[in-house]
């Protein structure tokens, strides 16, 4: 063959779409585990059954999520850091353990360093939900209902350190007010816990605690980004409501990690059919529906976005005084 002709026959492959040479350059040999580190329901578990069925539709493998709560989402985050790293393990990662637990917690068994960034996939704000025996409709009114009760009313988290967790703490803050942290092992279990009116509000992921919201078995009085949601676009940003709420903005995030020292191929593979998921119209929908918006990028896109949110809550943390240890 002369070598005009072989290199007419490698131009095709060398004008594939990156994310197609991509996969080219790794298949997974054997059953890919998620590892989601929290309780079944919320979002977290949500992306990584998405992204099981996705890879297995995919790939022809079998990917399972697998569920390791506790700790604030460090229990099974170390199940991944200490995993074989093949490719074949991912962590179903999120602001909680992955940004804010660096900061937060003492004695932490894993660094940034210890995973790597593959890809983000969803981006939304959390909502702050009472119980409908609560007497309050609005953020001003619930502040005076907690001054006029203070450290009586109980509000649920899926876990120390989450973002609904510290979405609590910094409202308490900034109002001046108290309340009684009750911990879960993820949202689901204190979702339920609040429709059956055993603790009397949280700060809820939106992607999961909207269709409570739209059920009527919670009250929704503020989401926590910075402007309102389209989703529930009658209810206030909780920055809005207060002038001492103004510098109030957290927004969640979920993405994939797996083991420091995973191949690149490997890498890369994973982070383009996480970006094929993510361009479905169906998968844009029901993002849209959970009230999030999904979040395309490279590898290296996720880094320097982590990195960024690691810092934020350094300084947030730090500012304010907070350390605990895991429990």
């Amino acid at each position: 063959m002369t070598p005009t002709r072989r290199a007419a026959l490698a131009l095709p492959a060398l004008m594939l779409p990156a994310a197609a040479r991509a996969q080219a350059e790794w298949r997974p040999s054997q059953q890919m585990r998620i590892i989601v580190p929290a309780a079944p329901g919320g979002t977290t578990d949500i992306m990584a059954r998405i992204l099981a069925a996705h890879l297995q539709s995919r790939w022809g493998v079998n990917a399972v999520a697998e569920n390791r709560s506790g700790g604030g989402g460090t229990i099974g985050t170390m199940e991944v850091v200490r995993a074989p790293a093949d490719g074949h393990t991912l962590l179903s990662g999120n602001i909680g353990p992955q940004a804010i637990g660096y900061s937060l917690f003492r004695g932490l068994q894993y660094r940034p360093e210890s995973l790597l960034p593959v890809g983000n996939m969803i981006r939304g704000p959390n909502v702050l939900v009472v119980h409908p025996s609560v007497p309050a409709r609005t953020v001003p009114e619930f502040v005076a209902h907690l001054r006029a009760n203070p450290g009586r009313l109980s509000y649920g988290s899926p876990g120390v350190g989450q973002s609904p967790h510290l979405s609590g703490v910094w409202f308490h803050q900034l109002t001046g007010t108290e309340g009684i942290h009750v911990p879960f092992r993820g949202a689901g279990p204190a979702a339920i816990e609040l429709v059956a009116g055993n603790i009397q509000y949280m700060f809820d992921n939106l992607t999961t605690g909207i269709e409570q919201v739209r059920a009527g078995r919670v009250r929704a009085l503020g989401v926590t980004s910075a402007e309102r949601n389209p989703q529930l676009p009658d209810i206030p940003a909780i920055r809005e409501t207060m002038p001492e709420l103004a510098p109030y903005e957290v927004n969640t995030w979920f993405g994939m990690f797996a083991p420091a020292n995973t191949p690149a191929p490997a890498v890369r593979a994973v982070n383009a059919q996480i970006n094929a998921l993510l361009e479905m119209p169906e998968t844009q929908a029901r993002f849209a529906q959970m009230g999030g918006v999904a979040m395309p990028g490279t590898p290296d896109d996720f880094a320097a976005f982590v990195r960024a949110e690691i810092a934020k809550w350094q300084a947030v943390i730090r500012r304010e005084g907070l350390q605990m240890d895991v429990s």
